[in-house]
């Protein structure tokens, strides 16, 4: 297959996941013409691998680029595949060679969705996730595309549902203490139980738009307060009015108060007793009764801007990672459960004990986040707690936590990752080969490389065999230059001509993945070697070497 074969069968796996996405959407499943769509697009998949290892899709804003080259380009916001894909945040996808039927509709199906009109609360970053695809892989940027046009005309519109007039509150304030005008000569006299208790029911007595300007009165109570009792009478009340304000889904005007809290607290002129009463209404903000609220708000399919509950967990402290992580085996949304993973994100690193707690949960779904949280935040005091997860009886946790201590590294997890090579599930040993390939250290190498030379290694599957070599590969030094030209060239490395020549073969591959093109000329001599798949293999290799692939 030559280069521009290979171009032109990429451009013809586009435009069917193209053609796919429209008609996907409009037919049941049992449709002669879903089914022959599904057919048409699975072998296109399967045409393509025949000649090669992998297919790698890069996104651009209104471009998908494969090896350099354009394979769709489409400058409108209308139908635009690639947009649709980069918006969510998706610049890369990756399918390997051994891509099933079921995994091309699943993945058509995701692709398929409307997500500006059907009931869908995520987006296809976290979908793919979700699914958790052997063989589509992707990368992802959390910098999202927003429409300035939309985003403009939504914030006006809920302005002006939420306008009043600030008269009818100002004169119910007046009513509620029934003061007599002001004068010069008037004095500020300390608050009583009743003057609480009657700005109390006049806040659950007023409509959500009213809400910010009760705030603001509140904020003039410190002022008149002078004892304990009343900083203690004004700090349940503040405590009321953020139970309150969660209620009715104020987030904007929660963020608000919480700002002025913290600009209290940070003033050098006030006492620290006082500024202790500010600190258990901040606190308060993160207990497990307002949590619970939230995500009641999170999942009540209220829309709600990601940034302003961003901004509401900056205003949180440690306390409220057990709350959320509560929450978070309850929620019912996918987008709501991504929004309180993000605040974990934010939170975790300040309490890596309490967030360890979640990795006891009975729920494997909840144990898989926590896992991914760690890996996210990225702290390696962090490996101690994961590798008591490895022996998960859930196997979507164990892929989890080992490419967690992969990416994190650390005491004993070259120990567990070796351990896990043996594992009986193709899976976890998949994923503890991949993981050590992103170690990408010497002791993983060599934990490789024994591997492959020991015996036993010969009776493995051979695409088992295919992804060590190919995992071996990253490491693009002149041992494993000289390790893999060394088992090409052995005729009789293992008893038995079948797995030798597999072995040989994957070693050809991995030659042609290496870049490194002093391999040409033992790679030309095995072209015409008595084993069919060696030659296939070198075949493939050289070709890769001469493109600079």
């Amino acid at each position: 297959m030559e280069i521009n074969d290979d171009l032109k069968a990429v451009r013809d796996i586009v435009q069917a996941i193209l053609k796919s996405k429209k008609i996907i959407r409009m037919y049941p499943a049992n449709n002669p013409i879903y089914v022959k769509t599904l057919e048409d697009s699975y072998t296109r998949f399967r045409d393509y691998f025949d000649y090669r290892e992998e297919l790698v899709l890069k996104i651009k804003q209104n471009e998908i680029i494969w090896d350099s080259e354009p394979v769709y380009a489409n400058a409108e916001k209308e139908d635009n595949l690639a947009l649709f894909f980069f918006k969510d945040g998706l610049r890369e996808v990756s399918f390997k060679r051994g891509l099933s039927s079921e995994e091309v509709e699943d993945f058509l199906r995701i692709v398929s969705m409307d997500f500006e009109r059907e009931v869908v609360d995520d987006d296809i970053v976290t979908l793919l996730w979700e699914r958790d695809f052997q063989n589509i892989q992707y990368i992802a940027d959390d910098a999202i595309l927003v429409d300035e046009d939309n985003y403009q005309e939504r914030a006006i519109q809920q302005i002006e549902e939420h306008s009043n007039n600030p008269d009818n509150i100002l004169k119910a304030y007046q009513d509620a203490f029934d003061e007599e005008d002001t004068s010069s000569d008037t004095s500020i006299v300390p608050l009583s139980d009743t003057d609480l208790q009657q700005l109390m029911q006049m806040l659950d007595q007023e409509s959500h738009g009213k809400t910010e300007k009760i705030v603001d009165l509140l904020f003039e109570l410190p002022y008149l307060s002078e004892s304990r009792a009343d900083f203690e009478e004004l700090t349940t009340f503040f405590m009321s009015a953020v139970e309150f304000i969660m209620q009715r889904g104020d987030l904007a005007i929660m963020n608000g108060m919480l700002l002025r809290l913290d600009g209290l607290i940070s003033e050098p002129h006030i006492d620290e007793e006082i500024k202790s009463y500010f600190r258990r209404v901040t606190a308060y903000a993160g207990n497990s009764t307002i949590i619970q609220l939230l995500g009641e708000l999170l999942d009540s399919g209220q829309e709600i801007e990601d940034k302003v509950v961003e901004e509401y967990v900056k205003h949180l402290d440690k306390n409220a990672i057990q709350p959320l992580m509560n929450i978070l085996g309850e929620l019912e949304s996918i987008h709501a459960r991504k929004v309180v993973i993000d605040a974990l994100i934010f939170l975790g690193p300040k309490d890596i004990m309490s967030l360890a707690k979640g990795l006891n949960d009975q729920r494997w779904f909840v144990v898989r986040n926590i896992i991914y949280i760690f890996r996210k935040i990225a702290d390696k005091r962090a490996v101690e707690f994961l590798l008591r997860t490895v022996r998960h009886p859930d196997i979507r946790v164990r892929k989890e936590v080992i490419r967690a201590l992969g990416e994190l590294g650390g005491g004993g997890v070259f120990q567990t990752l070796r351990e896990c090579l043996e594992d009986q599930d193709v899976q976890i040993r998949s994923a503890s080969l991949r993981a050590l390939g992103t170690v990408a250290s010497e002791a993983a190498k060599r934990i490789i490389m024994d591997k492959i030379a020991d015996k036993p290694f010969k009776d493995i599957d051979f695409d088992e065999k295919k992804e060590f070599f190919e995992v071996l590969s990253k490491w693009k030094d002149k041992e494993i230059f000289s390790f893999l030209v060394d088992i090409l060239k052995r005729k009789s490395y293992f008893f038995g001509s079948a797995k030798n020549d597999e072995i040989r073969a994957c070693s050809a591959y991995a030659l042609g993945l290496l870049g490194n093109k002093e391999a040409l000329s033992v790679l030309t001599k095995t072209k015409g070697d008595s084993s069919k798949l060696v030659r296939e293999f070198s075949f493939t290799a050289i070709k890769r070497l001469e493109h600079g692939r």
